[in-house]
């Protein structure tokens, strides 16, 4: 699998279907060291928040739908301690 694997025409199609803007950044074999990625971050630093949370740093529940409840929870959590944080700042 290469970086730019989700270049695929399935992948591309599927989230315009849902109303997805996909954007898939390739990696230029020519630069060497640290190369900063756009936004990549963003996406790295919620799993890192998620996986604070034991009964996610592991998938053990049976139903998706318990799984989809538990990170809706735990996002909802995440985002209320950042909007408390906000208000006590201004």
């Amino acid at each position: 699998m290469r970086h730019s694997a989700l270049s695929g025409r399935v992948v591309q199609t599927f989230p315009k279907e849902e109303g997805i803007e996909l954007h898939v950044i390739k990696l230029q074999e020519a630069k060497k060291g640290f190369v900063l990625l756009p936004r990549r971050w963003v996406v790295e630093r919620s799993f890192g928040w998620v996986n604070r949370f034991r009964r996610l740093a592991r998938d053990y529940e049976r139903l998706p739908e318990t799984l989809a409840g538990l990170h809706f929870v735990v996002f909802t959590i995440l985002m209320l301690g950042n909007a408390a944080a906000l208000f006590q700042s201004s």
